[in-house]
């Protein structure tokens, strides 16, 4: 018990070492983190609490979800400036396909020296995208507002949006769970998109995003013959 709660206490410097900084993301940190602070607080949100992160194709929309309590809130919803490839999984390097899924963000996944402005990596591919044979990297989430497979952000969107990212990982969270959908996933949706080559791998999606939409807490997710699995 006292090594695992040594260990606990240890747990925010050793994600913190972990978090790669630049001069431009000290010089956006500095900035962002008050002003953050400010627009939580006035939410009746704690800046640094952990994060859960949505994203919609067909909506151009980045949900950015806050736990208080024992449940998520919505913080606030980003517009995506650019993705590439419509609708659909990403299958094959060259594609040009943003991907769908559920993926993680951990802290080595923050990238200040981004050629894009700033960027983390959605984590692509995953256990899901690899047992499918799916192929490609360095999918992210950055600015500059140009993509060809990421989610390109506006410069101001990004700073603030990976200033989050950032100061949840420092608090102590280990990895955000990250969720891309091609649209919200309501029975019209659905049905509005049945004819899709897509079909049954949305049908799959949806059980994770019926999860997170009635319990406000993000779903433990698996894989499991070449399915997502949702706990």
């Amino acid at each position: 018990m006292k090594y695992s709660l040594t260990l606990l206490l240890l747990l925010p410097a050793m994600l913190y070492s972990q978090i790669k900084e630049s001069t431009l993301s000290k010089k956006v940190v500095k900035t962002q983190y008050p002003l953050l602070e400010k627009a939580f607080a006035e939410k009746g949100l704690a800046f640094g609490n952990p994060v859960f992160i949505r994203i919609f194709k067909e909506d151009e929309e980045l949900e950015i979800w806050v736990k208080n309590n024992n449940t998520y809130e919505l913080f606030k919803k980003y517009t995506i400036c650019y993705f590439s490839g419509g609708l659909g999984p990403k299958k094959k390097q060259g594609d040009c396909k943003s991907p769908e899924g559920f993926y993680t963000v951990k802290p080595k996944h923050l990238n200040p020296y981004s050629t894009f402005h700033l960027s983390f990596d959605t984590g692509y591919p995953n256990e899901f995208d690899r047992a499918n044979g799916y192929t490609g990297s360095a999918l992210m989430v950055h600015g500059s507002c140009v993509s060809i497979g990421c989610y390109a952000m506006t410069d101001e969107r990004i700073e603030e949006i990976y200033s989050i990212v950032q100061k949840a990982f420092e608090k102590g969270q280990t990895q955000i769970s990250l969720h891309i959908f091609p649209f919200r996933m309501t029975e019209s949706k659905m049905q509005k998109h049945k004819d899709s080559e897509y079909f049954a791998f949305w049908q799959n999606l949806k059980e994770g995003y019926d999860y997170f939409e009635k319990n406000n807490l993000p779903p433990s997710v698996s894989v499991s013959n070449k399915k997502y699995v949702i706990k």
